[in-house]
């Protein structure tokens, strides 16, 4: 009795149907490096330091400067402070010896040497707020922490391809709507579905070509195709960034390329071996009827003469052991729980890196 890469076998491991359905797939991780990264730019924090009043305004000479801010030591250099300046410019006060200071009341004023603008600017994520910048980032992998969870239950009800392209969906239309956010509270909860959809489209994108591939393209698309084309994303997001200076601008310049990932839903097949393992066999087999026909190759019809052994085979332990399997199976037996704990550990050392 054949196994699935038996079955398949026929197919070859680099003819054109594998290279087209590596290189799109591997284009769609591209696009996750070039977003997953971009709380790097958004949420940057320029030099700032407090708005002046009205009064003094114009006033904002390296002198005139030092006479109405504090200086205070940051990782030891001596900058004017952020969060804080004086009530009455030092030198209309010469015999008070500590001059009063007061927090930054009329708001701030933020350098734009390198950015226009960020989400920092945008919503005074400074001083006693600045813990929003980095709290944004990590809503962004909450969101992606719970697209993990769910996309891998869905994608094996509903297909691969199906939980797929919802991701690219939902990342598209939510990444727009962060460019109309009225508050940061607002871009958080956009964020948040954000990160949702990119951990959806990363797991399904490798699942996907790793139940579509053979044997020897499944581990060029695992180390090279996506490792590389998710670095390559990473440098294209320095790029973009450089030249869109505005967080809208550059949040447009992330997510508006999502769009050309549409057009890849008729040319990237859902896995044969998901609709064998459904009995959605008429289904598979025409998939692989195409891929021999784009490989050069004739199809032998042999998956037709086993279309119900292979559905049997791919399901064999589900039908050997009927009892459902959960969460907590990952810590039933001291080998599963050693491996379970030792990938716990290596993926949040991995994270925290990133």
């Amino acid at each position: 009795m054949q196994d699935y890469d038996e079955a398949i076998a026929f197919l070859g491991d680099w003819g054109t149907f594998q290279r087209t359905v590596l290189f799109l797939l591997s284009l769609i991780v591209l696009h996750n490096g070039y977003t997953g990264l971009s709380m790097v730019f958004l949420a940057d924090t320029p030099q700032h330091h407090c708005r002046l009043p009205d009064s003094l305004n114009g006033t904002t000479g390296e002198a005139n400067l030092s006479s109405l801010l504090p200086v205070e030591e940051v990782d030891g250099e001596m900058i004017y402070s952020r969060c804080r300046r004086y009530k009455t410019p030092a030198t209309d006060d010469l015999n008070a010896t500590t001059p009063e200071t007061e927090p930054c009341v009329d708001g701030w004023e933020y350098s734009t040497e390198r950015y226009i603008s960020t989400i920092v600017t945008q919503w005074d994520l400074v001083c006693e707020n600045n813990w929003k910048g980095p709290f944004t980032t990590s809503v962004f992998f909450l969101g992606g922490l719970c697209g993990s969870l769910f996309s891998g239950q869905f994608s094996d009800r509903y297909g691969r391809k199906t939980t797929l392209f919802i991701g690219i969906t939902v990342q598209l239309v939510f990444g727009l709507l962060e460019t109309a956010s009225q508050s940061w509270e607002m871009f958080c909860v956009l964020h948040f579905v954000v990160g949702f959809g990119s951990s959806s489209i990363y797991i399904s994108t490798f699942v996907l070509g790793s139940e579509i591939l053979s044997k020897s393209a499944r581990v060029a698309f695992g180390t090279l195709g996506i490792s590389m084309f998710f670095a390559f994303g990473y440098m294209l997001l320095s790029l973009a960034a450089y030249y869109a200076r505005d967080w809208c601008m550059l949040t447009l310049a992330l997510f508006l390329p999502k769009i050309l990932y549409v057009p890849f839903w008729w040319f990237i097949p859902e896995s044969p071996r998901w609709l064998f393992s459904h009995g959605r066999v008429k289904e598979a087999e025409a998939i692989l009827q195409t891929a021999a026909k784009k490989n050069g190759i004739r199809y032998p019809g042999m998956i037709s003469e086993a279309k119900d052994v292979i559905p049997y085979m791919l399901q064999k332990d589900v039908t050997n052991n009927i009892r459902a399997y959960n969460f907590l199976d990952l810590f039933r037996t001291s080998n599963i729980r050693n491996i379970s704990i030792i990938s716990f550990v290596i993926w949040f050392v991995v994270t925290i890196g990133y």
